[in-house]
């Protein structure tokens, strides 16, 4: 009983040591440098306790102690950051993700990513209704006039829409579809502060969609995700907790790669 309770005590200890590793190196990370004091109060640690981690941190390479006792985070933290990365396959990682959107809200799941002047869809989970969206891995999509295009459209630069725009006409594809610039650049601006982007029947009559970024640890738009429906299937009446549900997915999966909202 008492060997139990002993390594129980042992476990709480290690958890409460690695919440406060933590907690040291993400007020570090916010800071450029700062001193034992004002790390004591953001972190609300006692001074003793936190000059123990500090210790092992800076022998480990971690984090820098300055000669004014300033501390910094190091390198190290953002080269160990950089491998992890380096072994995140985004499809894997999104498969999950899609199939919980496709499950979830019924229909068609679309990933994304951009290709020169277009976007090419990487992944799909199917709809199980009968009537489906005609699609396929491989295919590749307009940037102005769908869904997933535009999210990767809207996170490009001044100077890098208008060389697309001088590359690309703006050729309809249907009645909705956007013909004018200006026009375009108006909705990329509503997408960067809305946080998403629809297809109203602009690329196939009868489909509409809607997606949102998938972002890097660098706040990158790496990906779209989208989701789409025949026209007489979707609810306009419940469109506002579909578009949180797409948000919210896209936005965990942003998070696995390193992104903070």
């Amino acid at each position: 009983m008492e060997k139990k309770e002993s390594e129980e005590t042992k476990e709480k200890q290690q958890t409460s040591g690695v919440v406060r590793t933590i907690a040291i190196l993400e007020t570090l990370s916010h800071n450029q440098s700062i001193n034992l004091e004002s790390l004591a109060k953001e972190t609300r640690l006692p001074k003793a306790t936190l000059l123990r981690f500090l210790s092992t941190l800076v022998s480990l390479g971690y984090v820098y102690r300055d000669p004014a006792d300033l501390y910094s985070l190091t390198l190290k933290m953002f080269s160990t950051g950089s491998h992890g990365l380096e072994h995140i396959d985004l499809i894997n990682v999104a498969q999950p993700v899609a199939q919980k959107l496709c499950t979830q809200l019924g229909e068609t799941v679309h990933m994304g990513v951009l290709e020169e002047t277009q976007a090419v869809y990487v992944l799909k989970k199917e709809s199980s209704f009968t009537i489906r969206m005609y699609s396929r891995v491989g295919k590749s999509i307009p940037l102005y006039c769908t869904a997933i295009g535009k999210v990767l459209l809207s996170d490009m630069s001044k100077s890098e829409i208008d060389s697309y725009l001088s590359k690309v006409p703006l050729k309809p594809f249907t009645p909705n579809t956007i013909k004018n610039p200006e026009e375009l650049k108006k909705e990329l601006e509503d997408i960067r502060n809305n946080g998403w982007a629809s297809d109203n029947e602009e690329h196939e009559m009868g489909t509409l969609c809607i997606g949102a970024p998938i972002r890097d640890y660098t706040g990158k738009v790496v990906a779209a995700m989208s989701v789409s429906w025949p026209l007489f299937r979707f609810n306009h009446e419940e469109k506002e907790l579909i578009v949180n549900a797409i948000l919210t997915e896209c936005n965990k999966l942003s998070m696995l790669l390193g992104w903070q909202a």
